[in-house]
């Protein structure tokens, strides 16, 4: 995983150079003799058995610096400060690549001073196994010693793809899944969420350059642009972190990738904090991304909402209390008694460790169970040996033969281990040494207190197939400034919803579609607008369909009925050749609504207004006609008066004669010079055609409609003029009432017929033309069935003649 040095080019020379200096020094003739280099290496935790396990494990992370004269051997390491990670341990490493590799020969060879051929220089190796190291760098030095020796080494943190080389490390093994994975698990991370343009940073070693460079790789096949990749190590001088600034700075992606160590990202935090750089999107690995010491630094909001992969969570059941004394005291900030007095280091008394402190409700560093994790990796590791160790021994119930097998043969054997754990986690090893990779997708979460959650938000799998590797719960996420919409880092915004395309992801420049064509939801093709009209197939055009059909049939009804009682006082007394052309016409006019239903074509276009206009003003002269009968009417019984003989059957014939004609002219007119014509709308809606009729000219449309505009007019201020005639010549208020309606129907039909989209504007006209023929169908013809069917001895000339008798006294 983590690396606390560079390893450079030199320093692998150099420790070639001293391993060929220490085998090949020059002995006495006939003795061959191995000489310890430097003084002796003493574990921090020892038992002697008949099978030893070796462990190098990071117990701190740093040491003092010591200054080197060059006249006398370096005085050993001292570790300074407290780990970082608890875990059982043998040899302390303090982080440092050269101890590393003094300890792991010191588990090979011992800590002899000298071994001569008849002691054994080639005897068998001090450990079986040895379990450690805790990062990529001091691991691959470790495992290049350990190679030719070929003893096992189980690392349960060193991430490093370039570790699973079994050229290089033949014997080195791991029980946390490679980079190799995580990397492109990142990759997928970032594409799952549409960033396609991002930047990243690397810990300048061997875990975040290796990380990276299959990070950068599996982005390219993925169609991920990276603005900008830059490496930094915490030692390095303050102008190179001020570059990285700078290239973050003038960047226009949002997105970060941080392949770093937490004690880089640290420095680059605070930085970030210093030049107010807020508004990132991180996107992070397991070498930070649940790590408690970042998460409590000042500047830690600068990574809210942060998104990565974590190693996935594990329980480890059975372990115990006991640990050495240095942890049990930074553990419970106590000392154990030494001497007569227990002080600190500096001098400061501190209470007294009794060995019995109680490990339940204690929360610090050395709690923290997001590292339980990395106890089951060492868990599984030590599993594996026992394992090995197991079927070398041919053990049964019991095991027979319990002689010290070399490394090579338990190396073979954990090659091939395959076990459950007490949790039923499956282990074993790939042929490249690494296990199953799996992490958990972890999202950082602010509290209301300021602190910061780490929330599990998915889980990555590698062992499943490529489409459900990755599993993502995306209404728990929480972005950066605690945004609850993903952030958006792409090189340049996507083609506009306005008909253009690009082919390729992010182009700056986008095609224009066809204008009969639309875009797709990924706007990389152009697909065929829907087409819209008003059809018989949908609800609304079924519905009004229905409805025309059932006042066409109710107009017969009611002429049956007129045709059937044609000789009874009520129908003869106004003109009963009107009252049938009424409701002939009426007939008409439920019939040409359904002239503006189906799909627009030349002879539909031109005869849905037409007929429309033609057969309401036929429609309208013929009510004229019946309301100017009623006022020729009254006037015939006033004494003298001689008016009916002008305006007889054949002057009422040749009144709806003409005002049809006039409406019919303007028809032809209008066909003749400028006719209606279906189009393809492509304005209204930039996702659909709608086909509609267009009207041609516009001044023959609204003469039609003016024309039938005037008679209604005319008609209803005449019959408003013939309301409160006598009774049995009252038509006319029933004439009023169905002008009314007739009127205010068309009236607001105007601007709903305006300001109606599409199909709409169709239904719109075949409402209007609906509501005024049942007008003028209820308001005139139902009073008459009514006493022609309910009343019929009011159907009677006495009873008509009686009562225009007492009107008239009246």
């Amino acid at each position: 995983m983590l690396s606390t040095h560079r390893w450079p080019e030199q320093g692998w020379a150099m420790l070639q150079l001293v391993l060929v200096a220490a085998l090949s020094k020059e002995e006495p003739e006939g003795l061959v003799m191995c000489r310890r280099r430097g003084g002796p290496e003493y574990p921090q935790l020892a038992k002697d058995g008949d099978i030893i396990l070796g462990g190098i494990f990071s117990f701190h992370s740093s040491w003092q610096n010591r200054e080197l004269n060059y006249t006398q051997s370096p005085p050993p390491l001292q570790c300074t400060s407290l780990p970082r990670l608890c875990c059982y341990k043998i040899y302390d490493s303090c982080g440092s690549i050269a101890r590393g590799v003094r300890v792991a020969l010191a588990l090979a060879n011992g800590n002899q001073e000298t071994s001569t051929e008849g002691s054994g220089c080639s005897r068998p190796a001090q450990v079986q196994a040895i379990m450690g190291e805790d990062s990529s760098s001091p691991s691959m030095a470790t495992a290049t010693v350990l190679g030719p020796f070929h003893i096992p080494m189980i690392s349960h943190f060193a991430t490093c793809g370039c570790l699973s080389d079994k050229v290089k490390y033949p014997s080195f093994f791991r029980t946390i899944p490679s980079d190799h994975y995580q990397s492109r698990a990142l990759a997928q991370l970032v594409k799952h969420f549409g960033w396609t343009w991002v930047g990243a940073i690397r810990t300048n070693d061997d875990y975040g350059n290796n990380g990276m460079a299959t990070f950068i790789e599996t982005a390219e096949q993925l169609g991920i642009c990276l603005e900008y990749s830059v490496a930094f190590f915490r030692t390095d001088p303050e102008e190179k972190l001020q570059r990285v600034i700078e290239s973050i700075k003038t960047s226009k992606s949002k997105v970060i990738v941080a392949f770093l160590s937490f004690l880089d990202l640290d420095l680059l935090v605070r930085q970030f904090a210093l030049y107010n750089l807020t508004g990132y999107q991180w996107v992070g690995s397991e070498g930070w991304i649940i790590d408690s010491y970042i998460a409590r630094v000042d500047a830690h909001h600068i990574l809210n909402g942060a998104i990565g992969l974590s190693i996935a969570k594990a329980h480890v059941t059975g372990l115990g209390d006991s640990m050495f004394t240095e942890f049990w005291q930074a553990l419970f900030d106590c000392r154990f008694r030494q001497g007569e007095s227990s002080e600190s280091e500096t001098g400061q008394s501190q209470r007294e460790c009794t060995g019995r402190e109680n490990l339940s409700g204690l929360q610090n560093i050395f709690t923290d169970l997001s590292l339980m994790a990395i106890f089951n990796n060492v868990y599984k590791g030590v599993l594996a040996v026992a394992h090995a160790l197991h079927n070398v021994w041919g053990c049964g119930e019991t095991c027979g033969n319990k002689t010290q097998p070399d490394p090579q043969t338990i190396l073979e054997h954990i090659k091939n281990v395959r076990f459950k754990t007490k949790e039923g986690e499956e282990v074993y090893f790939n042929e490249k040494g690494d296990v199953t990779a799996k992490y958990d997708i972890i999202n950082w979460q602010p509290k209301e207190d300021g602190s910061v959650e780490f929330v599990t938000v998915g889980l990555y799998d590698a062992s499943l197939p490529a489409e459900r590797q990755l599993t993502i719960n995306n209404s728990s996420l929480v972005w950066t400034q605690n945004a609850k919409l993903v952030p958006v880092s792409v090189c340049s915004d996507s083609c506009p919803p306005e008909g253009e395309i690009s082919n390729n992801t992010d182009s700056v420049t986008c095609d224009q579609c066809h204008p009969e064509f639309w875009t797709n939801k990924k706007r990389d093709v152009c697909e065929k607008k829907e087409i819209e009209f008003l059809s018989y197939e949908e609800i609304m055009g079924v519905l009004l369909t229905a409805v025309s059909l059932l006042g066409t049939c109710m107009t017969s009804i009611v002429a049956f009925i007129f045709f059937r009682y044609k000789k009874t006082p009520i129908v003869r007394a106004n003109n009963s050749e009107l009252s049938f052309l009424l409701l002939f016409s009426l007939a008409l006019c439920f019939l040409c609504s359904l002239t503006f239903i189906g799909r627009p074509s030349e002879w539909s276009c031109m005869l849905r207004h037409t007929a429309f206009g033609i057969t309401f003003v036929l429609c309208i002269s013929c009510v004229l006609g019946k309301t100017i009968v009623v006022l020729m009417a009254f006037r015939a019984t006033l004494p003298a008066s001689n008016v009916m003989k002008w305006f007889g059957p054949p002057q009422q014939r040749l009144t709806v004669v003409s005002f049809t004609f006039v409406q019919a002219l303007i028809c032809t007119l209008w066909l003749v010079l400028s006719p209606p014509f279906p189009i393809k709308n492509l304005t209204t809606y930039k996702e659909k055609i709608i086909l509609e009729c267009d009207v041609g000219s516009v001044i023959g449309f609204w003469a039609v409609l003016g024309y039938i505009g005037l008679l209604s007019l005319l008609c209803f201020v005449l019959a408003f003029l013939a309301r409160k005639l006598p009774d049995n010549f009252n038509e006319a208020k029933f004439i009023t009432f169905s002008m009314l309606i007739f009127c205010a129907v068309w009236i607001t039909f105007i601007p709903a017929y305006v300001s109606s989209p599409g199909k709409f504007t169709v239904a719109v006209e075949i409402f209007a033309i609906l509501a005024s023929s049942f007008g003028l169908l209820f308001c005139i013809f139902a009073p008459k069935c009514f006493i022609i069917l309910l009343r019929p001895e009011q159907n009677t000339k006495k009873h008509m003649m009686g009562k225009t008798s007492n009107d008239i006294r009246h």
